[in-house]
């Protein structure tokens, strides 16, 4: 060692002179530092062992003041006091230190104590416990803590098995629950013995709380069955006896025991979102940690893409293939879409093939806009590509639902450039002062639609820079080149197309290619005049033409204007000394009102050359036809006697006749029988008239009610009414009573008769509402026989308690219709006078005024009865008034 330090101090001379000069500036004087040593300690737990002078375990005689160097250490860190914590040295084995004199003091001014540290394995603790959730547990904490801590050289073995542990860990949770042991040991070290302490390791159970299944559900699903979910169907490999709590605050959980919520409730109370629920189960020991899982119940909302729009930018013609770029713009419809991350899938298809796309991108504010086929992929050939969007999801969601697109597609349309260079160009001869029809057909690529073409004109008429749009109609094209631009007669005009323009897709194209074609001359028709008449609807016209000169055979185009239309009718004439006429067919001329004929042109048919015709009109009138009256059929009583001014239609401009054939016309007042009328209106401006119409009218007649024999008599007594009265008649009808011969009411079967009244019976038809004529009844009630029971009362009591309170003769209104009745008192004076419209005494004589307020005291009163019916005599009598 001092050889070693000798060399160190050599290689570093200056500074470590610097260094010993500093330490030694105090002791410059000749100093020794004794003889090296060497100690042995087994026993490093001894409290002594913390404080041990290295000065002191020195041989010889040392010198004070020397510095010591702990080899274990950098040069920098290893000088220290001399005073060792031997118990601080973490492993066994053996440590020196070197104590250092001035060299200039002595020869060997340097001195090693060697130290050899035994063997300590520690003290286990008495109780130690882990949880079978741990997946490292470190053996050094199953030490007592208040001691001294074992030291770190020595190795693990379980006790069991004897296994040497890779470490100082066990894995507690690959172990399982239980109690297990290890075995620390720190090899011999010299004359200390190996030294070996074992602990004991309890591994304890977590509870279980079960690996959760989250439920992921879209509103439009049938909540109904999830109005009892079990929570605990939920999890899997849980203990039993744990509870659960609502964590997101829907009151779903009531109780300790309540495992059960309703996800309907949930949405239809809080709406759509993600509803946590923990089941927890206590720990049963207090090492390990109660074991909780969560359940998340999540209800999303489908998003509606109903009415959204898609738009694809932008169409191109085929020349701009190679550089085209596109993007598309999705615009939400008119429910609300949250602004997010999105999922969008959409296809491209040109009828043949489809692909399938998938963008991701933001929507904001309704809108989602993507780059479509950056490298043109699908979209390098002219075509038609349909975007459709297929799915649409927002990437926060749990993609619960479905969300709802309807149809959102647009069309990108590749267009192809319009060519007509080989195509055929037809121009037949014309007449000067008509356009030139030009037609284009054969070998082109023109799809149907419309286009723009740019000409010159050569030969005998020139133009220049001319453009005129057309439209083409399978693969043929057509249109005009001006008159006004081909004023000139002769065979050589020439058409020289310089370019052409797709008007809907705006794809222009050169064109070299001409055409040469014929202007013919024309015939004077300057002096035609022409004549129509006007007519009734339905009937022809006759149109005269004159002024026509030397023309023999032509075709004249006129056209209808006003109330009938009709363009461009063509008709073919011959002309005799300037003079034709035709006939407008009256199938042309269905409608009424002024209507005019123009002369469009005329045909030279011996040349082909039509020549307009300027302001050549006649306008007639088409005068209405009245309609052909409404058929009606008419049903009238007999007794209501119905003339022909009960009929309609009716008016003056209305004629009625008898036959469809007759020419004499009815009178108002003709008396209406069975059979059928012809009626006609007539307009007596135009004098047209309409066809005849067939009238029905039927006339209804029935058979009088007969009454039986003295059906008409009656006892008033048998309280007869109108069903007795029916029974004496005769009716082939519905029998019905009426209680006047007009404007009278109806009777119904329990209507009382009445003595004197008379009643009207008819047959009544319920088909027809007719009624025959009527049979009057006057009705008796007196016939009646004079009863075992008819007797005159001898008394009564007018006290009001409305038992016997009058004076009255039992239905002698019915047995004695015409009676008279007169009471008198005991002093003869009339009292009361009665008969059928008065039959009851009161006690009173208000007739007569006699007595205290007309009261007729208690006492006997004196009648004289008056039959007045069958010759039979007066009889007289007494009775008594008692109140």
């Amino acid at each position: 060692m001092a050889i070693n330090l000798l060399s160190f101090i050599k290689n570093n001379l200056l500074k470590f002179s610097v260094f010993l000069l500093f330490i030694l500036s105090s002791n410059s004087y000749s100093q020794c530092a004794g003889e090296d040593s060497s100690v042995t300690i087994c026993n490093i737990q001894d409290p002594a062992n913390s404080n041990i002078n290295l000065y002191n375990l020195l041989g010889g005689s040392p010198a004070a003041g020397g510095t010591w160097i702990d080899n274990s250490k950098p040069l920098e860190e290893s000088i220290f006091s001399g005073i060792l914590n031997a118990q601080a040295l973490r492993s066994s084995g053996i440590y020196t230190y070197t104590y250092v004199q001035d060299p200039s003091s002595c020869a060997d001014n340097e001195a090693t104590v060697t130290l050899r540290i035994g063997p300590y394995a520690g003290v286990p603790s008495p109780n130690v416990s882990t949880c079978n959730d741990v997946e490292s547990f470190n053996l050094f904490l199953a030490f007592d803590g208040t001691k001294l801590a074992p030291q770190q050289n020595g190795t693990w073995r379980n006790s069991v098995t004897n296994a040497l542990l890779p470490g100082n860990t066990i894995n507690p949770k690959a172990l399982g629950e239980g109690n297990y042991s290890y075995t620390y040991t720190i090899p011999a070290l010299d004359s200390c013995p190996e030294q070996s302490a074992t602990v004991f390791v309890t591994v304890f159970r977590k509870p279980l709380s079960g690996t959760p299944s989250n439920l992921l559900l879209c509103s439009n699903n049938d909540l109904t069955l999830y109005r009892n979910v079990n929570l605990n169907d939920l999890l899997s490999a849980e203990d039993a006896g744990g509870r659960w709590t609502d964590v997101s605050g829907t009151n779903q959980i009531t109780s300790l025991a309540d495992n059960r919520i309703d996800v309907e409730s949930i949405y239809n109370t809080f709406g759509a979102g993600t509803y946590n629920f923990t089941y927890t189960v206590l720990s049963s020991n207090p090492i390990c940690t109660n074991s909780q899982s969560t359940v998340q119940i999540v209800i999303e909302d489908p998003l509606d893409f109903t009415g959204s729009t898609l738009v694809v930018n932008s169409d191109i013609c085929e020349n701009l293939i190679p550089t085209a770029t596109y993007n598309g713009i999705l615009t939400k419809g008119p429910q609300a879409i949250p602004n997010g991350n999105y999922d969008v899938s959409y296809s491209i298809s040109n009828g043949t093939t489809t692909n399938f796309i998938t963008v991701n991108g933001n929507f904001v504010n309704g809108n989602f806009v993507f780059d479509i086929d950056e490298d043109n992929e699908y979209l390098l050939a002219v075509g038609n590509y349909t975007f459709t969007i297929t799915n649409i999801v927002n990437t926060a969601s749990r993609r619960a639902c479905t969300n709802i697109l309807g149809t959102i597609s647009d069309i990108l349309n590749i267009n192809p450039l319009p060519r007509i260079n080989n195509a055929t160009v037809t121009i037949e001869p014309i007449c000067k002062g008509l356009d030139a029809l030009v037609e284009i057909s054969g070998n082109t690529n023109l799809t149907n639609g419309n286009y723009r073409i740019s000409y010159n004109l050569s030969g005998d008429n020139v133009a220049a820079s001319q453009q005129t749009d057309f439209t083409v109609t399978n693969g043929v094209a057509q249109f005009s080149i001006p008159a006004t631009l081909i004023p000139n007669v002769g065979v050589n005009s020439v058409l020289n197309f310089t370019n052409i323009i797709n008007l809907t897709s705006g794809c222009s194209n050169p064109v070299a290619l001409s055409k040469a074609f014929t202007v013919k001359p024309l015939s004077n028709v300057a002096a035609v005049a022409l004549n129509a008449n006007n007519i009734c609807l339905g009937q022809d016209v006759s149109v005269q033409l004159s002024g026509l000169g030397t023309l023999t055979n032509i075709t004249v185009d006129y056209s209808l204007t006003d109330a009938n239309t009709m363009a461009n009718q063509n008709v073919i004439l011959t002309v005799s000394a300037g003079n034709a006429s035709f006939t407008i067919p009256a199938s042309a001329l269905v409608n009424t009102g002024n209507t005019t004929i123009t002369l469009n042109s005329i045909l030279d048919n011996s040349n082909g050359c039509s020549s307009v015709v300027l302001n050549k009109t006649k306008t007639f009138v088409v005068n209405s036809i009245p309609n052909n009256p409404a058929a009606n059929s008419f049903s009238f009583c007999k007794n209501d006697v119905r003339t022909i001014a009960n009929l309609t239609p009716s008016g003056a401009q209305y004629q009625w006749f008898d036959s469809v054939s007759s020419t004499t016309v009815l009178s108002a007042s003709t008396v209406l029988v069975t059979g059928t009328y012809y009626v006609k209106e007539v307009n007596s401006t135009t004098t047209c008239e309409s066809g005849r119409t067939a009238i029905s009218v039927t006339i209804n007649e029935l058979d009088a009610v007969v009454l039986d024999t003295d059906g008409q008599n009656f006892c008033g007594l048998d309280n007869p009414t109108i069903q007795n009265l029916s029974d004496r008649v005769s009716a082939n009808e519905e029998l019905v009573w009426f209680d006047a011969l007009e404007n009278g009411n109806q009777l119904i079967a329990n209507t009382a008769l009445v003595e004197g009244k008379t009643y009207y019976a008819y047959n009544f038809s319920s088909t027809t509402n007719c009624y025959s004529d009527a049979l009057e009844v006057t009705v008796s009630l007196s016939n009646c026989d004079v009863p075992d029971d008819f007797f005159i009362p001898d008394g009564f009591s007018p006290n009001g308690d409305q038992k016997n309170d009058v004076f009255r003769i039992k239905d002698i209104e019915f047995i004695y219709p015409d009676f008279t009745l007169e009471i008198y008192n005991r002093y003869g004076n009339l009292m009361f006078k009665g008969n059928r419209t008065k039959t009851e005494w009161d006690g009173r004589n208000s007739d007569y005024k006699i007595g205290v307020d007309g009261i007729a005291p208690n006492g006997v009163y004196f009648y004289v009865l008056h039959f007045n019916k069958g010759n039979k005599k007066p009889t007289q009598g007494r009775l008594y008034l008692n109140r």
